[in-house]
């Protein structure tokens, strides 16, 4: 135990450097980043296998900087001579946050090559959708769907991509196998939800929401759906209650949304007054709330307010270009005027929102037909 100098002793060790907590490039500061990532020897470290998969999931998932991440993997896939098929799908993600799809293919395939996964079947599915290939993306999640039998990921990323694709019943099919696995899923259980509310069938949709309530899942959006299901479903008893419940747990994002919903319902019961002040509502809440405007312009015009009417009709043009409604109802308030030009251009906008609405083609009919007369 005795050193060099006389009266001085250490223990033996050869420790060294080892006994440091840490590097200067992983020493974290208050207020600073956890890992500067810019002084990183990653050769160093793509020849330590642990600490490198966990330093690339760190910059791809929280650093958010796919280039280190792809650094990193290329020199820990050399150095394992490219058969870890777990680098492989790093370097395939790393290209897709980076925009290099087909290389982010190619990973992709070789990885699954190596070890075929779910996550990698998943992956290379994004990538074709990506890519603006959907049916390609189908063929993968179908031949995953094959090796993997009853997982939900993959079944629920088939029926996203049918509903992208319009195929609306295809989707739902997968949806319902979806619920065979896992009955809880609240995505699976909110889409069947939906579906059946929009094909008249409330009562069917209000059984699915129930059960997202059953589950735990409690916010205003479900709240607000149950008080719509129980109104069409004539449980007039239930709808308010229901958006009262809604409204407790609303905040600024989604409160315009629960007062719109309540002016429809009063609409529906004949309470014209109860409309205005919710409809009122819903756009001091949110001042760009297209729907509540264009229906403010109706009951404005109800009232035999008109220039308070088209006021309301072009401010719901302005905030939602995407609506019919108020295009369509401005036009036909502007052809009772006598206000033919703008009503025919109106009309026009209300198509092209929506090619099929029956009542502004026949608006355009008439205006045409009194054109021609003139």
């Amino acid at each position: 135990m005795q050193g060099n100098r006389p009266g001085t002793s250490r223990p033996l060790t050869s420790m060294g450097r080892l006994v440091r907590l840490g590097t200067a490039s992983m020493q974290h500061q208050d207020g600073g980043e956890f890992i500067r990532l810019e002084a990183l020897d990653l050769h160093k470290y793509a020849q330590r296998p642990a600490i490198a998969k966990a330093l690339c999931d760190y910059m791809l998932y929280y650093a958010r900087n796919p280039r280190k991440a792809l650094e990193l993997a290329s020199e820990a896939t050399q150095a394992v001579d490219f058969k870890d098929w777990w680098w492989k799908a790093r370097l395939g993600k790393a290209y897709y946050q980076l925009g290099l799809l087909r290389d982010a293919e190619k990973q992709f395939k070789s990885a699954l090559q190596d070890e075929d996964t779910i996550t990698a079947h998943l992956e290379l599915s994004k990538v074709y959708l990506r890519l603006d290939q959907p049916n390609a993306a189908l063929d993968q999640y179908g031949r995953a769907g094959e090796k993997f039998v009853g997982d939900t990921h993959i079944l629920v990323s088939l029926a996203r991509t049918y509903d992208m694709l319009n195929a609306l019943l295809r989707g739902v099919q997968y949806y319902k196998r979806v619920l065979q696995f896992d009955s809880c899923n609240a995505e699976a259980i909110s889409c069947l939800a939906s579906h059946h509310f929009y094909t008249d069938q409330p009562e069917v949709a209000l059984r699915f929401y129930r059960r997202m309530l059953q589950n735990g899942v409690t916010n205003a959006e479900i709240w607000n759906n149950m008080g719509l299901c129980c109104f069409y479903a004539g449980q007039y008893d239930l709808t308010l209650s229901c958006f009262e419940r809604a409204l407790m747990l609303a905040d600024d994002n989604n409160m315009a949304d629960v007062w719109y919903n309540i002016g429809q319902v009063a609409i529906g019961v004949g309470d014209l007054g109860l409309a205005y002040q919710a409809f009122k509502i819903a756009v001091s809440v949110d001042t760009n709330h297209a729907e509540s405007y264009s229906n403010l312009g109706v009951l404005e015009l109800r009232k035999g307010n008109v220039e308070q009417a088209q006021a309301h009709f072009h401010t719901a043009m302005r905030l939602g270009p995407h609506l019919f409604e108020p295009a369509f109802n401005g036009g036909l308030l502007a052809s009772k005027l006598g206000q033919f030009q703008e009503s025919f251009e109106l009309a026009n906008k209300a198509l092209e929102a929506y090619p099929d609405h029956i009542e502004s083609k026949e608006l355009i009919k008439q205006l045409k037909a009194h054109f021609s007369s003139l």
